[in-house]
């Protein structure tokens, strides 16, 4: 899940530094206001990239997508690419989990079919079948 949320991240950072000269231009916001607010955002969402291994950090790009997601407000058509990347967050995130889920059930039938190997239950019982 993580690393699906990282890269969503990442291309969320891009979007956001984007964003800024959009919001000077469409927006009529003065540049220092766009810098700090869409800038701030971008250098946080790639600060949240490195994080994303650890449950705060996790918890630090939801509110991230919120703060995306009402920052968008003030600039035109921008909303609509903060209902996009929330979307693409939320199927990370409910994606990312099954694929986790899947991994640790695989992972677990390994280890036990591993277990049964070394301790010869599946061994050929000397028949031939035949």
């Amino acid at each position: 899940m993580r690393t699906i949320c990282a890269v969503v991240l990442v291309f969320e950072a891009i979007i956001l530094g984007l964003a800024v000269p959009v919001a000077i231009q469409l927006g009529g916001h003065p540049p220092a206001l766009a810098g700090g607010v869409w800038g701030g955002l971008a250098l946080a969402a790639l600060l949240l990239t490195a994080v994303q291994r650890f449950t705060w950090g996790f918890y630090a790009a939801c509110a991230l997508q919120a703060g995306f997601v009402v920052s968008s407000l003030l600039v035109p058509g921008l909303p609509y690419l903060g209902i996009v990347f929330v979307s693409l967050w939320i199927a990370g995130v409910v994606l990312g989990r099954r694929t986790d889920a899947m991994k640790a059930e695989y992972e677990s039938a390994r280890a036990e079919y591993e277990a049964r190997q070394e301790s010869g239950a599946d061994a050929p019982s000397g028949r031939d079948g035949g």
